[in-house]
Parts: structure tokens; sequence; C-alpha cells
């Protein structure tokens, strides 16, 4: 390491580069560290010149595991705060490698491996369910607690929760209820809290997963720029006191994923999710919309969102619009595909038709991790499902 002291990362700098390969290491780079301010950490600026190294492409992110660990092995002089600095640097590092990692496994058993992974080195207990009943007193519930499930129940909720979701297509809903019911299995892993420590960085992480197993690759900055907003919404939403007035609400957290995912611009700070908030903090604006004095929102845009539904949901490329249309709601392997579109060359359906739809989210293998399975189909992700569906409701008006 140069002996000029580091300086943090840009990450903006890098993702207007346009470089495709230092864009992705620099937005994992920026969820990978941000995601550390839902326990208060920080990184150290070792760490931040060490990413910036692996962004480079000086060093892989096994390299920098290994930097990592033996920066804190020699360290000969210590500070307070070093003990949380060093948590902050190894979980980003962790997150990164599993960030690296194109496999996925969505159910309890991958749930875990995520704790594991990314608590690797740092916790005695990483990957282990815990066997106590927890409490924690949280600012925007005014010092009160969020009811966790039980110790003795959590595996059987996690299979229950998983199992769920995965039965479950989403062919038949709108964009508003898909919003929900992401929200509603976010929402609900987290309250089973199935680990003594890293609960939120973990379901954070699977999350990340899960949605780009969906056919959502838009950036995740929202979990680097608002992890403690993430964290406080998932509190209010699972917090109920009928004494102090106030119910379950997914609202916050419904918010948090129509920026992601739609492209909205919901104000994400802290100040609107506490229980009892002053009157300035009352409302929660929506920074794409005009607010009058009442506090309602006008039709009238102030600012153009970065990304709309449409854009999220909707692709130029014509042998994938072709591809999506063909496919519906079922599954289908390349052969029955390739009749359904009428082309009879292999080789160039899978480079202008299949691969691209794949590699743009609107498309996934039933088994993506074993590509050459014997009962190896492909079927439409959520993103396709949308697309699908609005070419549909084109169709219908012609």
């Amino acid at each position: 390491m140069s002996a000029e002291k580091p300086q943090y990362i840009n990450f903006d700098e890098y993702i207007r580069q346009g470089d495709p390969a230092k864009r992705e290491l620099a937005e994992a780079w920026r969820v990978a560290i941000g995601l550390q301010a839902v326990d208060g950490l920080k990184t150290s600026e070792f760490l931040q010149e060490t990413a910036r190294r692996n962004i480079e492409g000086e060093i892989t992110i096994d390299e920098v595991k290994h930097l990592v660990n033996q920066y804190y092995i020699t360290k000969t002089t210590h500070d307070e705060g070093d003990a949380d600095m060093e948590e902050a640097d190894r979980v980003s590092s962790n997150i990164m490698k599993v960030f690296s990692q194109p496999t996925f496994a969505f159910n309890t058993n991958g749930f875990i491996s995520v704790h594991r992974r990314i608590f690797d080195g740092v916790m005695k207990h990483a990957g282990e369910l815990r066997k106590y009943d927890i409490t924690k007193k949280e600012w925007v519930l005014e010092g009160d607690t969020v009811s966790y499930l039980n110790w003795e129940d959590l595996r059987r909720a996690l299979d229950y929760d998983i199992e769920q979701e995965r039965e479950k297509g989403y062919s038949g809903l709108s964009t508003d209820d898909m919003i929900a019911r992401i929200t509603r299995f976010v929402s609900g892993i987290w309250q089973i809290h199935p680990f003594p420590e890293g609960n939120t960085r973990t379901t954070a992480v699977f999350t990340i997963q899960y949605l780009r197993s969906l056919g959502f690759y838009v950036a995740n900055d929202l979990f680097a720029q608002h992890s403690w907003y993430f964290r406080n919404a998932l509190v209010r939403a699972n917090y109920r006191n009928v004494v102090k007035g106030v119910e379950y609400t997914p609202l916050y957290l419904e918010r948090f994923f129509r920026n992601l995912l739609l492209g909205e611009q919901w104000d994400l700070r802290n100040r609107y999710l506490h229980i009892h908030p002053p009157k300035e903090w009352s409302v929660q604006p929506n920074l794409g919309v005009e607010l009058v004095s009442d506090g309602q929102p006008t039709s009238t845009p102030t600012s153009t969102p970065t990304s709309t539904p449409t854009s999220l949901f909707y692709t130029d490329n014509k042998n994938i619009i072709r591809l999506v249309k063909a496919m519906g709601d079922k599954q289908y392997t390349v052969k029955e595909m390739m009749d359904m579109v009428g082309l009879r060359d292999r080789a160039n359906f899978l480079e202008y038709s299949l691969n691209p739809a794949i590699a743009q989210g609107f498309v996934s293998m039933r088994y993506p991790d074993k590509p050459r399975h014997p009962r190896q189909s492909y079927l439409l992700t959520a993103k396709g499902t949308m697309l699908w569906k609005s070419l549909r409701k084109e169709d219908a008006k012609e």
C-alpha cells in the first residue's frame, strides 16, 4: 500500500465513467460499505483504498479479504473504535465476496448461509440461529421494541415464509400488488430475526440477491444511501401498540421499494418514521410531485424521475419482446421456444433472443445453478411478467 494517505472512494465517479466492470464493482462496494450504517459502523481508510484497488482491477476480492485479514493481524496500535471498524471492514469485504458469486439458494439454508458468509471471521455464531429471545430499544418507537419471534420457532417460520413466497407467481399482479408482496415477504423474514446479531444486513443482502433472481437489475444505491431508513421501515412494519395508537404500517417500506424498483422519489429520511413525529415531519413528501399547502400532492412533477415503471419493465429489443409474448406464464424448453417464435437455428436463437432476455432480467432458468440440467426449462422473471402484461394491454387496445 502506498505511503500516501488514502482518500475515500468517490463511487459516483466510477459509476459515471462508463466502464461496465468498474461500475458494477463500484455499485457493489457502495452497498457493502453503506450497509454497515445500520449498526452505526464505518469502514477504515485502509478498506477504502483496498476497495479502490479491487475496482481498478489490481486485486481480486479474495486478495481483498486476505489483505484485510493481514492488516488487523499485524496492526500494532489500537485506537478506540478499532473493533467496530474491523467488523465493518471484514463484513464489507465478505459481502463483496457474496455479490461476486452468481449462485443464490432461495431457501432457509440459503438465508442462513448468507449470514454465515458475511459474518465469517467476525462473529463466533455466524450462521447459527439464536437460542434465546431478544428485544431492542428503537428510537423511532420512543424506546419501545418490536416483538420478535420466539427462538424455538425460528427455522419453522423461515421455512414457511420462504416456501410461501416461492410458490406464488407474479403473473396476476399489478405493479402495486408486486411491491406490496415483496414488502410483506422482506418484512416477514426480518421480523423473525433468526440471528443474535446482523439480521438487517443479512436481510438486505438476501433481498438484493432475491430481487436480482426476479430480474430486477436496477442499481441498489438505496441500500447504501438509506440503509438506516430501510431498517427503521422494517421496524415500523412490524410494530403495533394499541395504547399508543400505533398500528403495523408497511407504507414506509413500500416507499423504499417503490423508489428502488419503480424510480419514484419518496424522501427517505428517518424523521418521517417516528411514531409521534412533530407536525413538520408528519407528511413524508414525494420529491417527484409538487405538494400544495394541505400536504396533498398535485399532478405536476417538480422533477423528472430517474426511471419509470415503463422503462424498468420494458425493452426495445424486438427479439426479446417476441419471446416474452410467446412465453407468457408458462415454462418451456429451448426447442419449444424456438418452435413458438418460428426459428430453426439454435445458435441464432440463443445469441439474439434467449441470452439477451436472460442478461436483461426478463427470462431465467428453472435450474440456474445447473445450466445443463436434463429437465432444464425457462420462464419469465417478475420483471419479464410485468413486460408480458404490458404487451398484452397494448395488444388489447389495438
